[in-house]
């Protein structure tokens, strides 16, 4: 499973999602960035933020 924690893009946010792909995280995450933070246009830089942070969960720990 994949994981990802908005707050490390966006300090103090505690949204987070988990999926088993990551296309869909990123997804998720841009579709929140844009209804809760009000991003209007997200930059390819802004997407590889978020694949960059996208961690794999293993037995109950995130790495």
């Amino acid at each position: 499973m994949r994981h990802f924690h908005c707050g490390s893009i966006v300090p103090g946010c505690s949204w987070h999602t988990c999926a088993e792909e990551d296309a869909e995280i990123v997804r998720r995450t841009v579709e929140h960035l844009r209804k809760t933070h009000g991003e209007a246009e997200i930059r390819p830089n802004l997407i590889e933020m978020i694949k960059e942070r996208i961690k794999t969960e293993k037995q109950g720990t995130l790495s």
